[in-house]
């Protein structure tokens, strides 16, 4: 029997580095870290971070490593400048200081940027590699180059473009990185290029591909050169980055899973069943941008597998490979055909079975969850990013939740006034009223806005129920407005986080801000002692207590 032996490809995430210089994207490093984990439990093997040093954020992010289950946490940086010791660098140093494992230093390769923008001698860049290199591999620390413009550099000077590549590897770096920085290259001349530079000696199996999207072929870029010969792909979620973006990582994942020409060739980190989770990545970090989800995207997107009456729908019906080129529910996404209840009714089968709740399929209340779902989202809710409130929701259909608290009102005011040294403030403060296991609290909370009056009011005194509560936190709060005008209808998604780390998303949507903020607040409170298995209300005693 013959055994195929498949080639390691690697794939390198560079969402929270590339990625953040997109137009309009900024990480707080509570994003960043929640990117990080996703990243790493999808199964890829090198998550950059960012660069120390250059900016606050990715320096507390880099200074603090993230609980990493197998990706290789990496920082980026510059070699060092030339006239300098790599000794005698701050930036450098301040890439060595970091907590990362990893290195990825970026290192012209094109003549022309030598001379123009670094303003030095082709051998002092290639002086400045190997010392760069030399230096981070003396700190113990994986290195690698980007070779920067390094298509553009060939086709200039192929020699030197070349000799970029070699000084890297020969100085010991794992990867030199193949950039096509300013995206224009074509998918022809990535191939030939590559087939080219491995034809004069330099292995495979040792370079990387990073390509950028001012063509539209990031992705296709990277696939030719995997086909000629690298073995490190780089991309971001999305295809976020500078200009037009970057390689898409969300597409080529699938292409490199589930297409024979790769799938047969090579093994990824990521598994089939991690594929599966692919789409929820990806319209996580939209909702962590405040942004709607691109419905037309590869794979993931809302309208990847949909179908309008028709032919294609009545050749649907009868095997869907009449018209899907790969199974939906291989990448986390559904089929969606408008004449069919059915494909719904299945993905909410599928989305209880993940929640772990065990229920008939043919129980009636499946139907009204359904029913319930559809319309909660032609209100404007979104559960795709909001997993806790779409499982709360479930649970309360199927009577699985108890009332653990009943917010009976609520009341917020906003006062701007000047305060005791003559400053104009503006001071928000918000009053709850709720039951709890047959108490009546009455707590007050104040904050600087009124979401944050709010949600300081009612985590402040939960009663019985306050320890399981005491090391929850909210770790983001977006806004999305869904209709124009000053009525517009809002949806609030609240990203809360535990003692232990624990993440979960809730979502409310209402005309007014401070409704849907209070859905969201409330859901999550609930979800945790729900998870937590905080014990069930006795409702025995009614008594009034005061919170101020």
């Amino acid at each position: 029997m013959n055994v195929t032996t498949k080639e390691r490809l690697y794939l390198f995430d560079t969402t929270l580095r590339d990625g953040a210089q997109t137009t309009g994207v900024d990480f707080s490093v509570e994003d960043k870290r929640l990117i990080a984990t996703l990243l790493d439990e999808l199964g890829i093997d090198y998550v950059e971070g960012g660069y120390p040093g250059a900016n606050p954020t990715d320096t507390a992010f880099l200074g603090d490593k993230p609980a990493l289950k197998r990706a290789t946490f990496t920082a980026f940086g510059m070699t060092k400048r030339a006239g300098r010791s790599a000794s005698n660098d701050p930036g450098l140093a301040a890439i060595l200081d970091s907590t990362a494992d990893a290195v990825c230093l970026v290192a012209k390769s094109w003549d022309f940027h030598v001379e123009v923008a670094l303003g030095i001698s082709n051998e002092e860049n290639l002086d400045s590699v190997r010392e760069s290199v030399e230096a981070i591999i003396a700190h113990d620390r994986e290195a690698m180059i980007d070779c920067e413009h390094f298509f553009d550099g060939y086709k200039a000077n192929p020699d030197y473009a070349t000799a970029c590549v070699k000084t890297a590897l020969d100085a010991g770096a794992r990867w030199a990185v193949l950039c096509d920085t300013n995206g224009g290259t074509l998918p022809s001349e990535v191939e030939a290029i590559v087939t080219a530079l491995i034809a004069a000696g330099v292995p495979g199996d040792r370079l990387g591909i990073h390509a950028h999207n001012d063509t539209e072929n990031a992705v296709a870029n990277s696939l030719a050169a995997i086909r000629a010969g690298v073995r490190q792909v780089q991309g971001t979620l999305n295809g976020l980055g500078e200009r037009c973006g970057n390689a898409n990582m969300v597409s080529l994942i699938p292409t490199l899973l589930l297409k024979p020409e790769f799938a047969g060739r090579f093994e990824i980190g990521v598994t089939l069943d991690q594929l599966k989770q692919i789409t929820h990545v990806s319209r996580t970090l939209d909702e962590i941008l405040n942004r709607a989800p691109d419905r037309y995207a590869p794979y993931v997107g809302e309208s990847a597998f949909a179908s309008k009456a028709g032919i294609h729908v009545s050749a649907l019906l009868k095997d869907p490979r009449t018209y899907e080129h790969v199974p939906p529910e291989s990448v986390g996404n559904k089929r969606k055909i408008a004449v069919s209840d059915q494909a719904g009714r299945s993905n909410i089968l599928a989305r209880l079975e993940e929640a772990g709740i065990e229920v008939d399929p043919k129980d009636t209340k499946i139907q009204r969850l359904l029913d319930e779902v559809k319309e909660r989202e032609f209100l404007g809710y979104s559960y795709d990013g909001a997993e806790a409130s779409f499982e709360l929701l479930a649970r309360r259909i199927l009577g699985q939740v108890p009332e653990f608290f009943n917010v009976e009102s609520f009341r917020v005011m906003v006062e701007r006034r000047y305060n005791a040294v003559g400053d104009l403030v503006t001071i928000s403060e918000a009053t709850v009223k709720m039951h709890v296991d047959g108490e009546v609290l009455f707590s007050a909370g104040e904050g600087n806005g009124p979401v944050n009056a709010l949600d300081q009011a009612l985590r402040k005194d939960l009663g019985k129920y306050q320890p399981f509560i005491e090391d929850l936190r909210l770790a983001d709060f977006k806004v999305r407005i869904l209709t124009s005008g000053t009525e517009a209808v809002t949806r609030v998604m609240i990203e809360s986080v535990d003692g232990d780390g624990l993440r979960w998303f809730t979502v409310g949507v209402s005309p007014n801000i401070v409704d849907a903020s209070f859905q969201a607040l409330s859901d999550s409170i609930t979800y945790k002692l729900l998870r937590d298995g905080a014990p069930l209300p006795t409702q025995h005693s009614r008594k009034e207590k005061v919170r101020s």
